[in-house]
């Protein structure tokens, strides 16, 4: 059966699954129909409440750990309530000077980040997680050097003075002089621009045909920038603080869970995927559960929102991650504020 919208449920049954999830999401422990005839709201007897938990139950919102404990949310009933019935709690003035204060603090941008994702920890009582700006130098020179027929090593000398070396697989046999031609020619006409500008600039320039190089030399160009290219794309920078505070009270009885949830945060190449799904994003967004394959397993939700420059560009992710009980409420709000109020010392 297809899980009806907020508006096809009754105001009884509304008022009755709202108890639940908000009972749950306080406590992290299963509802029960004594607790909810225990409202003075409802004005309902214990019987009535069991046949409309039965009723949410069949229609896939709220389910029965045991035979006969209380109802729980289940990951529909949680995206529902969420995207229908929550109401948020935005941060208080004094709430949103602390977070602006703490993240202005003096010094470098790496300490930011640093306290951004403790301060997301401690508002959440999760882990906070920011995923960092990438950072792409600019070229000062490129030298290919060759290894093989069929290999040669590309060197980077950035701007900033780093250095990365990577090694090429060509598609055919180029001699030392075509190596040092595709070098010379991207150090010549693409130094001072990023990767993806000069990769972007060169692709444009060999398009039109007017590049002097020959065959060889243009895939040896391509080869030489797309190998960094490539690399920075997969290499975003993940920071994770906070996951201690996974193992509360309510996790020592689901630990395997938890055990799960701390195995999957070490593999930070896949969060940071899972948190890349948040950049084109124009609000926080929300992954409750089985809706993400990879806390699937781990039964938790992740809370996540892109943060900008002053120029308005993504530059990263920040959000929390916890079990599916977390204050969404809450936390939403503080996500967003907390993205935004990071942007403006981005610069």
């Amino acid at each position: 059966m297809a899980t009806p919208p907020v508006t096809e449920l009754s105001t009884r049954a509304r008022d009755i699954f709202r108890l639940v999830v908000e009972g749950y999401l306080t406590s992290g422990q299963p509802v029960g129909s004594k607790t909810l005839a225990g409202d003075a709201g409802l004005n309902l007897s214990p019987a009535s409440i069991r046949s409309v938990l039965a009723e949410l139950e069949t229609l896939g919102l709220l389910a029965a750990p045991h035979t006969s404990a209380g109802r729980m949310p289940t990951d529909v009933g949680l995206r529902l309530f969420v995207d229908g019935m929550m109401q948020v709690a935005e941060p208080t003035r004094q709430e949103r000077q602390a977070i602006e204060k703490r993240l202005a603090a003096p010094g470098p941008i790496e300490a930011a980040l640093e306290a951004t994702s403790a301060l997301l920890s401690d508002i959440s009582g999760a882990a906070g997680m920011v995923m960092v700006p990438r950072k792409e130098p600019r070229l000062a020179q490129l030298t290919l050097v060759p290894l093989s027929a069929t290999r040669a090593l590309a060197v980077l000398v950035g701007e900033d003075g780093g250095i990365e070396n990577r090694v090429i697989e060509l598609s055919a046999p180029a001699g030392p002089s075509a190596l040092e031609q595709a070098g010379n020619f991207i150090t010549a006409r693409l130094a001072g621009r990023t990767l993806a500008e000069a990769a972007a600039a060169m692709r444009a320039e060999l398009a039109t045909g007017r590049s002097q190089l020959d065959a060889a030399s243009r895939d040896l160009v391509e080869r030489g920038l797309a190998v960094w290219s490539e690399d920075a794309a997969r290499r975003p920078v993940l920071i994770v603080r906070g996951a201690a505070n996974l193992l509360d009270e309510a996790a020592l009885g689901d630990i395997e869970r938890v055990r799960q949830l701390l195995d999957d945060l070490e593999d930070k190449q896949e969060v940071a995927t899972l948190l890349e799904a948040a950049r084109e994003a124009q609000a926080t967004r929300i992954f409750i559960g089985s809706e993400n394959r990879l806390f699937a397993l781990s039964g938790s939700s992740v809370i996540a929102s892109p943060y900008r420059d002053r120029e308005g560009r993504v530059v990263g992710v920040v959000g929390v991650i916890g079990p599916t009980r977390l204050n969404y409420a809450r936390v939403v709000p503080m996500v967003d504020f907390t993205a935004r109020s990071l942007g403006k010392i981005i610069g």
